[in-house]
């Protein structure tokens, strides 16, 4: 019979290694995506958003990568800014989607804030080690044509500027479809999360390593 003694022993063995070994998925890469409600499973399951639905895709593509969610609904490029610093130091990782803007546009703030918030996001990625995705967001007409024009420029010229990855527009085939939206008019469906996922996809998977055979 085992003496309590070195039952104990072995019990203390057994959580000391339990301690030492990394969190589940720790080594894998990480792909950090950082927005708004466009991302963050509004109304929905997180499971049903797009990020989780890209997790899933990279996994049976031979890209296994852990898809960290930091999006938060109603945030601005000033919010994304502000948290993306321990965001980068928690998680350093690998990609960062930015998916960030549209409530900006819909709160007419100025262009130039809205690019020098981004701007600022994109260099703190690239000086962490990170590959940067950036998703590119349309306004409503009723903005003005002026501003929804060089709004959605920006997107453009950011991309260009910091030799990032780009998604021309995140919204496209989901923006005014019937069935895509939420019934605010604003907010994609569960319907769509699959289309923005593609939309992501097309501009992603082409940038990522050749999976090992």
């Amino acid at each position: 019979m085992i003496s309590i003694a070195r039952l104990s022993k072995c019990y203390a063995w057994v959580f000391t290694l339990l301690l030492s070994m990394p969190a589940f998925g720790a080594d894998r890469p990480v792909l950090l995506v950082v927005g708004d409600s466009l991302s963050a499973a509004y109304n929905m399951g997180l499971d049903e958003a797009w990020p989780s639905l890209l997790e899933e895709r990279l996994e049976t593509s031979g890209f296994p990568m852990r898809v960290v969610n930091a999006s938060i609904t109603g945030d601005t490029t000033q919010g994304g800014a502000t948290r993306l610093p321990r965001l980068l130091e928690r998680h350093q990782p690998a990609w960062v989607i930015i998916e960030l803007g549209g409530n900006d546009g819909l709160r007419g703030f100025s262009l130039d804030v809205t690019r020098g918030n981004l701007e600022s996001m994109i260099t703190q990625s690239q000086a962490a080690g990170a590959n940067v995705l950036l998703t590119g967001i349309m306004l409503p007409p009723n903005y003005g044509q002026s501003y929804t024009e060089q709004f959605y420029a920006l997107y453009g010229q950011l991309a260009e500027t910091h030799n990032t990855l780009l998604v021309p527009f995140f919204m496209d085939g989901v923006a005014l479809v019937e069935g895509m939206m939420q019934s605010d008019g604003i907010h994609p469906s569960e319907q769509a999360q699959p289309v923005l996922l593609d939309n992501v996809w097309t501009v992603l998977a082409p940038a990522l390593p050749r999976p090992k055979e």
